[in-house]
């Protein structure tokens, strides 16, 4: 096999070369029907492990490895990486390509052959890192869910179709803010962190990829109610998203009125929509539902409970697009 060469030099990174021989040997045909684009530059998965800032003491895990080109980039980089991995033929090579090409942090690596929304834990220690390339279909509910079961994660950088980056990292009042947005945000500051270019795959997508980070809360959002609970309320304004709140929640409130009542109670406007408020005001409106008993929910300062509990944050299986 080939070593591919980059601005940095020769290494074991892979090159458009190493790629194809590798599908090839594995008789893996990249397609669109199964959202399949493999990142062929050694040049861009360095700039997103760099971009991701992996320390030297980082456990990173990665969803979705592919034929291994981000995971090499950042067992180079990474004390550990963990990569989860559901398709067959994928997970059963991605070892032995480590090995070859990174043969002495190859005790570094693990794997998990498993769907992404279905692990609810990892070997090794406590992950401290993400780096993934998400599809569009699985991008949202796989970051979510990771974020939830892993409190241990302090920094994220996800590669994503353009407009899901845009999505996650766009503030109230932005057109494209909504339930991903809010629910980043619940655990994570998150910011638009680059674009990729449509070149780096093979084959070459029809969109545009954009590269977002998010970085954990040093503190947990200050509030008395549950992460499901506050997690309703925004799926419940954006369910309507161009119907005032008042209208939006009563469904989830019981009636129209019994909304407006939590509203005032919350400080918010009856006649906002969802598209104009913060996570922090979504989470007042949850602890103002109406019928809920004072302290059933978690403490102030512990919302986060969710973060070690079961709860999904979608079904959807990683059918991914295959990077990397």
């Amino acid at each position: 096999m080939s070593t591919s060469t980059d601005t940095d030099g020769p290494g074991p990174l892979l090159g458009p070369a190493d790629v194809r021989e590798l599908a090839a040997a594995l008789g893996v045909r990249p397609t669109k029907q199964r959202g399949q684009n493999f990142v062929i530059d050694a040049n861009t998965v360095r700039r997103i492990v760099r971009t991701a800032e992996v320390r030297p003491e980082d456990t990173v895990v990665e969803i979705g490895p592919g034929l291994g080109s981000l995971t090499l980039a950042l067992l180079e980089a990474a004390d550990r990486v963990v990569a989860v991995e559901i398709d067959d033929v994928l997970a059963a090579a991605l070892p032995a390509t480590v090995g070859a090409r990174l043969p002495e942090r190859a005790d570094r690596f693990a794997l998990v052959h498993s769907d992404a929304m279905r692990v609810t834990e990892l070997p090794g220690p406590p992950p401290t890192a993400l780096v993934a390339n998400l599809p569009y279909n699985v991008a949202v509910p796989v970051l979510l869910h990771m974020l939830e079961r892993f409190p241990s994660i302090e920094r994220t950088l996800v590669m994503v179709q353009a407009e899901v980056a845009d999505r996650l990292a766009a503030p109230p009042g932005s057109k494209v803010y909504g339930v991903p947005s809010v629910k980043a945000a619940w655990y994570a500051t998150v910011k638009r962190a680059g674009s990729i270019g449509r070149n780096v795959f093979w084959p070459a997508p029809n969109v545009d990829s954009g590269l977002v980070s998010l970085v954990r809360r040093g503190e947990p959002l200050r509030t008395a109610a549950a992460r499901e609970d506050v997690f309703a309320v925004v799926d419940a304004a954006f369910a309507q998203r161009r119907k005032t709140l008042r209208a939006a929640l009563a469904g989830w409130a019981g009636s129209a009125a019994a909304a407006e009542e939590a509203l005032v109670a919350a400080g918010v406007s009856p006649q906002a929509r969802g598209e104009s408020l913060t996570v922090e005001e979504f989470a007042a409106i949850a602890e103002h539902k109406p019928g809920r008993e004072p302290g059933t929910a978690a403490a102030p300062g512990t919302g986060t409970a969710g973060r070690t509990g079961g709860g999904r944050t979608g079904g959807h299986e990683t059918r991914r697009r295959q990077q990397r």
